[in-house]
């Protein structure tokens, strides 16, 4: 598996000029927009870059960005993979450790999610304090010791230094955020009313089907992560859930979340 993550990370670097992002970005359901306000200077589709899979999810357009944002490299993923897919856990965090070989210093993650906690409300940002993992975990198997420990600490995940960040930069731009933990499942089903009930009743504020895996395995590789879930339906209320309703609402909450991570990247030292 290392000597594949190499091998991709020097194609990469071929294909970009040896272009070193300083952030990575991973965007989800519905925030691919956000790429395309990236003054980019390479873009790479995914189908292109070998052992990259292939996103099927509408909504995923599948690319990798290379270029700037307030004078900062970055990558962007537009668009992720999902263990639901028919991918294996190394697979869907495979980018990851790609992007770190790459030299990136902190990942930003998104998603859409739906609302656990009865104070959310739709269209609502939640910044990501803590998660949940009901997924397999990517670490099970042989450790990759080069690139982090057998068994890494996952007691801080989500960066206080950047969500401290997060809510001065949202004071500052009357941005309302929430903050909660996700509770990552398997997907590829909308969850049931009785799930909600156990996923409130075990701390969750929020639940979706991707992000837990790219971070662990970011934390295991000691990356600094900032994450932020889109919150596109209201999971114990009695509305049915709905793909192209979730890409709506990500979209219309996708200009304050463009903000908000463009402040953030802005003011990284």
């Amino acid at each position: 598996m290392l000597e594949e993550i190499k091998r991709t990370a020097a194609f990469v670097k071929e294909r970009t000029s040896d272009y070193s992002p300083e952030v990575g970005i991973i965007l989800g359901t519905g925030l691919g927009d956000f790429a395309e306000r990236i003054d980019a200077k390479y873009v790479l589709d995914y189908k292109t870059i070998p052992g990259f899979p292939v996103s099927t999810v509408e909504g995923h357009k599948g690319r990798l960005i290379f270029g700037e944002i307030e004078g900062h490299r970055v990558v962007a993923m537009q668009g992720r993979f999902h263990y639901y897919e028919g991918y294996t856990m190394q697979q869907v965090t495979f980018p990851v450790r790609v992007m770190q070989q790459l030299g990136i210093r902190c990942l930003f993650v998104s998603n859409a999610s739906g609302g656990i906690n009865p104070t959310f409300r739709v269209g609502d940002l939640m910044v990501i304090t803590d998660h949940i993992n009901l997924m397999p975990n990517p670490l099970i198997g042989p450790n990759l010791a080069e690139l982090g420990p057998r068994f890494p600490d996952m007691h801080n995940c989500y960066d206080k230094t950047l969500i401290a960040a997060a809510t001065r930069i949202a004071e500052e731009e009357h941005i309302k955020l929430q903050y909660g933990v996700y509770v990552g499942g398997t997907g590829p089903t909308f969850e049931t009313q009785a799930e909600y009930r156990y996923f409130k009743a075990i701390g969750g504020d929020a639940a979706g089907m991707s992000t837990v895996p790219e971070v662990i395995v970011a934390r295991h590789m000691s990356i600094p992560v900032f994450g932020v879930s889109v919150i596109t339906n209201c999971g114990l209320s009695d509305e049915v859930g709905d793909h192209e309703d979730v890409q709506r609402q990500g979209k219309r909450a996708g200009a304050r979340m463009e903000t908000l991570f463009r402040k953030m990247i802005q003011n990284l030292k």
